[in-house]
């Protein structure tokens, strides 16, 4: 994978625009998909400045025409995919359970389990005729834990970590590669709205072993690792990215 063509949906802002960054400066060719036309054109244009070849689509994973036509534009721009990043997603409404409706289930799990389901299975169409790619799904550490006011999210969460285990064991022998990455508290805008307040921002670091945030470059160069060929026999893997917080 000398010059590898990469995926990344959720790519406008936080962890998914820093992938952006992190695979363009290694070098590989670029999809960046959401659901902004300017923010993603932008996004695009700052790319090239660094020398990458990269084009934004426009596409929503809760749609599987949009995730099909996604995919497929991929391949019809670079011919192939290597690497697919699957980082859209939401906070949804945090709040006690009692607080939670059908409609604040739905919205989260939509974007967050089945725009995974879906990208995972059209890109899974395209590896398979090729007979290699790696999956990278973007987890949380909620992910294969608990938190208090946060049962929807973190639920979803869980669910994406079983799905990529799963669907890893599914393609073990095909030579499709599905892994996780699992941020902690990492410096985005999703970490500000979750929290709401800078006191339980700071609470939240606090429990943090490194006694810091994690930066989302930090982030992305765990996703880029994962998701090349150095890591080639890691597969249904969560890689826990959380500043010591998994041994505490």
């Amino acid at each position: 994978m000398a010059t590898p063509v990469v995926l990344i949906t959720g790519a406008l802002t936080g962890i998914g625009r820093a992938s952006a960054y992190a695979f363009a400066d290694a070098g590989a060719k670029l999809i960046v998909s959401g659901r902004r036309d300017e923010a993603g054109k932008q996004l695009a244009d700052e790319l090239r400045l660094r020398g990458a070849e990269v084009e934004f689509v426009n596409a929503d994973v809760r749609n599987e025409d949009e995730v099909r036509a996604l995919v497929d534009q991929t391949v019809a721009r670079f011919g192939r995919l290597d690497v697919a990043v699957n980082n859209a997603g939401t906070e949804g409404a945090p709040g006690p359970i009692t607080d939670q409706s059908a409609q604040s289930y739905t919205a989260t799990f939509d974007t967050n389990v089945l725009g995974v389901i879906l990208s995972m299975k059209h890109q899974v169409r395209v590896m398979r005729q090729q007979g290699a790619g790696s999956i990278v799904n973007i987890s949380s550490t909620y992910g294969h834990g608990g938190a208090a006011g946060a049962s929807v999210y973190v639920g979803s969460k869980h669910a994406v970590e079983g799905i990529t285990k799963s669907v890893a064991l599914e393609l073990a022998k095909t030579g499709i590669r599905v892994n996780a990455v699992a941020p902690g508290t990492t410096d985005t805008g999703m970490l500000t709205r979750f929290t709401g307040t800078d006191e339980n921002k700071a609470a939240l670091v606090g429990s943090v072993p490194v006694g810091r945030l994690a930066h989302t470059k930090e982030i992305a160069d765990a996703v880029v690792f994962i998701g090349s060929d150095q890591a080639s026999y890691i597969t249904g893997h969560v890689l826990s990215v959380d500043g010591g917080l998994s041994a505490a």
